[in-house]
C-alpha cells in the first residue's frame, strides 16, 4: 500500500483486471501509461499488447464507444476512454442504445462495458467549453445506466473494477481534481460497491453530502468548520446511480439539516436528486443546496473562483443553516 494519484491508480486497477481477464479491451486515443511517486511505470499498451490496446483508435468518441458497445453485446469486457471536452458526443449512442439493450433483451444481452469519462472540472483559464462539470446528471437520467463519481484515489481504483465487472454499463466519471488528493491504495485488486456511500465523517449538527470534486471542497472545509464550533456529519455518495439515499437519508433525519453541494450547475443538478428524495422520505427539516450558477464557467480565474462551490463557501452556508 502506498499513496498514489488518481490516474495511477484507476491504471493499476485496470492491469489487475486485464490480467485476470485475458478478454478485457480498453480503446483509448493516447497510450495508457502513468508513473507512481516512486517511479513506477504503467505502460498498458507495452504490456498487452495492440490487440488489446488498439493503437490504431482514432480520434472519434462514437466509434470507439460504439465498437465497445459492439464487444459488450459478445460478452468481451470492454473499456472506452473519453477525453473531457467530450463529455457528450456519445450520448446518443448511451441513450439510444447502450442503456436499453439489457432491457430489450429480457436480460439475455448483457453489457459489460465501461465509459471511462474524464470531467474537465472548474478550472480558471480553461474557458467555458474546457471548465465544465455536472454532466455526470445527464447519464444518471438514463435507465440501465450505472454512473460513478470517484472523489479520491482509492475509490477510483476500487471503483473501476466494481465498474468492469458489473454487467450492466457503466460511466466512470473521472475528474482530475482527484489525482492530487493523497490517499493510501493497495496495491492489490479490489472492490468498491457501487451504489454504497461512504461515511466521510460522524457528526449530530448537520449533513454535507458531495461527490466527486464537491467532495474535495467538503473536506477541504472541515477545518473551518471545526473552528465554526459545527459538527458535520459528511457522507460521499460516491454513485450517482443507483443513488444510496437511504444512508443519507438516515443522517439527514438525525441531524435535522442537509447541505448538498455539486459542481454542476443549480438547476437539475444531481445533489437535486438527493434534496428532493430525502425531503419526500420526511429526512430532515432544512435543506440547502449549493451549486454552481446557470451560467456557462467564465475564464477569468477571479470570476470562476466566486462562481465555484470551494470550502469558505461550504462553511459560510453551513454557518448560516445553522443559525437560520
Amino acid at each position: 500500500m502506498a499513496v498514489k494519484p488518481g490516474n495511477y491508480a484507476i491504471l493499476e486497477g485496470i492491469q489487475a483486471e486485464m490480467k485476470t481477464n485475458k478478454d478485457l479491451t480498453i480503446f483509448w486515443q493516447n497510450r495508457p501509461t502513468a508513473v507512481s511517486p516512486m517511479g513506477k511505470v504503467i505502460d498498458l499498451g507495452k504490456e498487452f499488447g495492440n490487440a488489446r490496446i488498439p493503437q490504431y483508435t482514432a480520434i472519434d468518441e462514437e466509434w470507439y464507444i460504439g465498437a465497445c458497445a459492439g464487444m459488450a453485446l459478445t460478452g468481451v469486457p470492454s473499456i472506452a476512454h473519453t477525453p473531457y471536452m467530450c463529455t457528450t458526443r456519445a450520448f446518443d449512442l448511451v441513450f439510444n442504445q447502450i442503456g436499453k439493450l439489457r432491457h430489450m433483451t429480457g436480460g439475455q444481452a448483457s453489457m459489460p462495458m465501461v465509459i471511462w469519462q474524464d470531467g474537465a472540472g472548474r478550472q480558471p483559464g480553461m474557458a467555458g467549453q474546457h471548465a465544465d462539470a455536472g454532466q455526470e446528471s445527464l447519464y444518471a437520467a438514463i435507465p440501465g445506466i450505472k454512473v460513478v463519481i470517484p472523489s479520491n484515489p482509492y475509490d477510483a481504483k476500487g471503483l473501476m473494477i466494481a465498474a468492469i465487472r458489473d454487467p450492466d454499463p457503466v460511466i466512470f466519471w473521472h475528474y482530475g481534481q482527484i489525482n492530487a488528493v493523497q490517499t493510501d491504495v493497495p496495491d492489490e485488486a479490489y472492490e468498491v460497491k457501487i451504489g454504497e456511500a461512504k461515511l466521510v465523517q460522524e457528526g449530530t449538527d448537520i449533513t454535507i453530502v458531495g461527490y466527486g470534486p464537491a467532495m474535495v471542497e467538503i473536506n477541504k472545509a472541515i477545518p473551518g468548520l471545526k473552528a465554526a464550533g459545527i459538527n458535520a456529519e459528511i457522507i460521499d455518495p460516491r454513485s450517482l446511480k443507483p443513488l444510496p439515499i437511504e444512508a443519507i437519508a438516515a443522517s439527514a433525519k438525525k441531524t435535522g439539516k442537509l447541505l448538498a453541494v455539486d459542481h454542476g450547475h443549480e438547476t437539475l443538478c444531481g445533489v437535486t436528486e438527493i434534496i428532493a428524495r430525502c425531503a419526500m422520505m420526511g429526512a430532515g427539516n432544512k435543506f440547502h443546496r449549493l451549486a454552481f450558477p446557470d451560467a456557462p464557467p467564465p475564464g477569468n480565474k477571479e470570476m470562476i473562483g466566486w462562481m465555484t462551490p470551494d470550502a469558505p463557501k461550504i462553511v459560510a452556508a453551513a454557518k448560516k443553516m445553522m443559525t437560520a
